[in-house]
């Protein structure tokens, strides 16, 4: 029997993850993860729950009591906590600015990591995961390991775009963002030793998506 196939695709913010991932499970008839939304479910439990995020112990301690549930559909991503859809809440400012604080706890990579592995375990049909981890440390085994990365200021111009926001303001976000990524203790991003590394640049999405379906289809 066939394994399923699983697409693990990582990178900075703004490369393209999101919008990349979605296009690909559809146009491969495959479910999608987007882990970042998890952690900023978290976040946003966090912060419902008035947790200090400066105080690692107590997001450990209140991680455990967090329902994170998110949806596998391409066509309709999204994600509760608990029976509350917060798929927009967590888009917002508040939870932006918290969500490195929280997903730099330990604890709560490790219950994530174990929620991710068991999504793309139960996905028969196959799926694409897209994160920061997601190759290296969540799905070693994955069939297909895609980095995907852009420069500064093409990351920054798509980021401000998607969320209407200052292009300058948005560079800045991000550029604390990767360092906060690259630079924490708990499963840092990086590039896995095994990753085809896609620079989108100077790709539109429909040519990145080709791209990645092709390398599937070499697989």
């Amino acid at each position: 029997m066939t394994s399923p196939l699983v697409i693990a695709i990582d990178g900075p913010s703004g490369s393209g993850k999101s919008s990349v991932s979605r296009a690909v499970a559809r146009e491969l008839g495959l479910q999608y993860l987007d882990t970042g939304s998890m952690y900023r479910a978290m976040t946003w439990f966090m912060q419902d729950q008035n947790v200090d995020l400066d105080d690692p112990q107590a997001i450990a301690s209140y991680a455990k009591q967090a329902q994170i549930l998110p949806s596998t559909n391409p066509s309709a991503p999204g994600i509760h906590v608990g029976p509350i859809d917060v798929s927009q809440p967590i888009r917002g400012d508040e939870v932006t600015a918290g969500v490195s604080r929280v997903s730099a706890v330990p604890e709560v990579r490790a219950l994530l990591v174990d929620l991710q592995r068991e999504v793309v375990a139960a996905a028969q049909e196959g799926i694409v995961a897209e994160g920061r981890d997601i190759g290296p440390v969540v799905l070693p085994n994955a069939s297909l390991k895609i980095f995907l990365t852009a420069d500064e200021d093409a990351r920054a111009i798509r980021r401000a775009a998607e969320n209407g926001e200052d292009v300058q303001a948005t560079q800045e976000q991000l550029a604390s963002r990767d360092k906060a990524d690259s630079t924490r203790k708990a499963s840092p991003l990086v590039q896995a030793e095994d990753a085809v590394v896609v620079d989108t640049t100077h790709m539109n999405l429909q040519e990145v998506v080709d791209h990645i379906i092709t390398l599937v289809r070499s697989l």
